[in-house]
């Protein structure tokens, strides 16, 4: 049994590791997304800075390690045995669940997901012995740390509607103070204001977290305590008088310095309050194995299923060497996680003012009824008010024009150090009450209340960006519950097949963890047919024949494919090529998407407004017919779903024929958008020629409908088939037509910029 609980102690260690760099993974977005999204300094300098605070901030936390040890549970009813499977339980199911949320490129809670799985573990352990020794769950509450348990659990949903009420209020009041063009007024008050920050950032990061600290003394404690006013004094004046100097001689920008030493706060609070998060429970688990050998030595009778933990319920300071250790590999982590990046990507796409090409998170109900709501609020909001203090408001929230070409920060450094300098508090006197607040509700809830307040959800992107966080919010309420259920499992299997399970999950999870960081699925990329904002005209046409070959193509050999599988009732492949067909309806609307990019990102000479004119109404047309296509192969779908007969006789061979008809077009097309070998009247005459057959496809159809009584849902599909077949063979034609019409264009030099007068009507 020794031998084994060393070997679970060396597994718990390595875990611990695992759950360090998972974790960091996850929370790296709590601390770098606000100086990364405003662009104040290179990556690697924010970096640098975030690291610093991350390995002094460590070393703070020594007064949160009580949590895992007992702050959940009562350690004195549970047997060392049982805190051991409960420990290795807890440490199994974090690691996965943070592990799969940073997969997804979610942020999620790892104080919601430690808690719960502390919970989880402990309540089935504690069912578990009452139901095998009386066959009742009586006192069952009496194993777990209700008042604690609930004060923790409260002070993560509380704090919700703290950071997202405060990040909203504070920031609009600052911003109210200093406007989007900041730069007049704070050259009178940006000192003062960053003093300010400064400060606050000292006083509730350093004096009231000194007490957490592994290194203090009680001399050095008792002298913070006082002299703060003086302290704090100094500190505000003599930072303020420094910056206030520097601005007006030097145009020194203070509120860069405010933001790297709020990532630096943010850092050093994030380490202080979550370190135990990832460390907390393995090292329990050492100071567990401690007090068994002591026990041991001075009782041989005891085993580890008669000795009881309460000797957990001690304070013990915990060795700064594992602190720094702890330290070195979340710093580790945040220079080489690329799933960090990822992470970080999420936050900022949600809090950026400039409106992407698509968003991250698409629309949901609730995040309609929240905007409608807030829409009839504001309207409420305008009847009450004045016109002239509305006016001098929306004043205050006049954003500068961007410059052609000039792309917009997601953020600017005002609401960068709001966001930074509030979180940072906000997480600092939690750690300092030992309360282990989820710096990710914190830090997140700030960004998104500063947001709403900076007016960077318009009415364009509103319900996109609540839609995403509520999708957020919901992944850390689902990390609680399957925490719980999840840490529960892992402890009743630990119970029920003891040293077999533990082995065999730790083979699983090392094999999952090895897989997912190092062989991580290859993220799907659109392809663009390398068409990019800022193409010279004669650039882009070449890009365009060649994007036009390629989608005529696949939504041929797509149509193509789908009738083969559909008539041959193969419904497993027609699945694939319905995949197919939204592959391209993607791939069509992304490159769409770049027309509007073009005006807001083109710039210097390449711009042209008749070529992308013309690459909006092509797209436009192709992105119509992969519209018509996935619709018409759902439909298709649906038909073998449901187990309807297919075509037979005459209208079968009508489809085929109608196949290779069209094969025979797309080479024609392709011809004549790569080479123009056609002249416009044979392609014109092509195009009729192909009509006349669909409609004597659909006159036959009229036949058997009346002959042979066709369901209707037989009859509505052959319909939007031979409809679908109308769709490409009229919009290509168009395609191609404008693209003879760009050619006439880009032949004529003296031709300028304006719109041109289109020939080529839609039939």
């Amino acid at each position: 049994m020794d031998t084994f609980l060393t070997c679970t102690m060396v597994f718990l260690m390595l875990l611990a590791c695992v759950n360090l760099f998972v974790g960091v993974s996850n929370d790296a977005v709590n601390f770098l997304s606000s100086a990364l999204g405003s662009r104040t300094a290179r990556y690697n300098v924010v970096l640098g800075v975030a690291a610093a605070g991350v390995l002094l901030g460590c070393t703070f936390s020594s007064g949160m390690m009580e949590i895992a040890r007992s702050g959940i549970f009562n350690p004195q009813l549970f047997t060392f045995w049982d805190v051991m499977l409960i420990f290795f339980a807890v440490m199994l199911t974090d690691v996965l669940l943070l592990d799969t949320f940073n997969s997804l490129g979610l942020p999620t809670s790892t104080t919601v997901s430690i808690v719960f799985e502390l919970l989880g573990a402990a309540v089935i352990s504690a069912a578990y012995k009452l139901w095998v020794s009386s066959g009742s769950l009586a006192g069952l509450g009496a194993y777990i740390n209700n008042e604690k348990a609930f004060t923790i659990i409260t002070a993560i949903l509380v704090s919700v509607a703290i950071a997202f009420t405060f990040g909203a209020v504070i920031q609009w009041l600052i911003r109210v103070i200093f406007s989007f063009k900041y730069q007049k007024v704070y050259r009178f008050l940006g000192g003062i204001y960053s003093g300010l920050c400064i400060t606050a950032i000292f006083y509730f990061l350093i004096m009231k977290g000194a007490k957490g600290a592994s290194f203090m003394t009680p001399e050095l404690l008792s002298f913070l305590d006082s002299n703060t006013s003086t302290i704090l004094w100094s500190c505000f004046i003599g930072v303020s008088a420094v910056f206030q100097l520097l601005i007006w001689f030097f145009n020194f920008n203070a509120l860069r310095v405010v933001i790297l030493a709020g990532t630096f706060a943010l850092a050093f609070a994030f380490a202080g309050n979550d370190l135990v998060n990832f460390v907390g429970v393995p090292l329990a688990a050492m100071q567990s194995v401690d007090i068994a050998a002591a026990a041991k030595a001075a009782n041989e009778a005891l085993t580890p299923q008669t000795l009881y933990m309460g000797a957990l319920k001690e304070p013990v300071r915990t060795p700064t060497i594992y602190l720094v250790l702890s330290g070195l590999i979340m710093v580790l982590t945040l220079w080489f996680s690329p799933k960090a990046k990822r992470v970080v990507q999420t936050a900022i796409n949600l809090s950026a003012s400039e409106r992407s090409d698509k968003e991250q998170f698409g629309a949901t109900t609730g995040g309609r009824v929240m905007v409608r709501s807030a829409l009839s609020a504001k309207k409420i909001l305008n009847q009450l008010l004045p016109d002239s203090v509305l006016r001098g408001i929306d004043s205050r929230f006049e954003k500068p024009r961007l410059k052609k070409g000039e792309i917009a920060l997601p953020f600017d450094e005002v609401r960068a150090s709001v966001n930074l300098v509030l979180a940072s508090i906000l997480i600092a006197v939690a750690t300092s009450m030992k309360l282990p607040l989820s710096t990710t509700y914190v830090t997140f809830m700030v960004a998104m209340g500063s947001s709403l307040a900076d007016g960077a959800w318009d009415r364009e992107t509103a319900v996109y960006r609540i839609s995403g966080v509520m999708a957020v919010i919901s992944g850390w309420f689902l990390t609680g519950f399957t925490a719980f259920i999840l840490a529960g499992i892992a402890v009743l299997l630990c119970i029920w097949f003891g040293p077999w399970f533990m082995v065999l999950g730790g083979i699983l999870v090392i094999i999952r963890l090895f897989k997912s960081n190092f062989f991580p699925k290859k993220e799907k990329v659109i392809e663009t047919e390398g068409i990019e904002p800022g193409m010279a005209r004669e650039e882009l046409r070449l890009k365009l024949n060649h994007a036009i070959a390629n989608n005529l193509d696949d939504t041929v050999s797509i149509f193509s494919t789908a009738m083969t599988n559909f008539l041959a009732e193969d419904y497993e492949e027609l699945k694939k090529t319905r995949l197919r067909a939204q592959g391209l309806l993607d791939k069509i609307s992304y490159m769409r998407s770049q027309y509007y990019l073009m005006f807001v990102r083109g710039e210097g000479p390449n711009k042209d407004y008749d070529a992308r004119n013309y690459y909006y109404r092509t797209f436009s047309n192709m992105k119509d017919v992969a519209q018509d296509l996935r619709n018409t192969l759902s439909q298709m779908e649906d038909h073998l779903a449901n187990s309807h007969s297919v075509f037979k006789g005459v209208l079968r061979s009508n489809l085929l024929q109608a196949l290779n008809e069209l094969t025979g077009l797309e080479h024609t097309l392709s011809k004549y958008v790569e080479a123009g070998e056609i002249s416009d009247d044979i392609l014109l005459r092509l195009s009729d020629t192909n009509l006349e057959e669909v409609n004597k496809f659909q006159i036959v159809l009229m036949k058997q409908i009346e002959e042979h009584q066709m369901p209707l849902h037989r009859s509505e599909l052959y319909l939007s088939i031979l409809q679908l077949y109308r769709e490409i063979v009229n919009r290509y034609t168009v395609i191609v037509l404008l693209q003879r019409e760009l050619n006439f264009v880009l032949s004529d030099p003296d031709r300028d910029n304006g719109a041109p007068e289109y020939a080529v009507e839609q039939k």
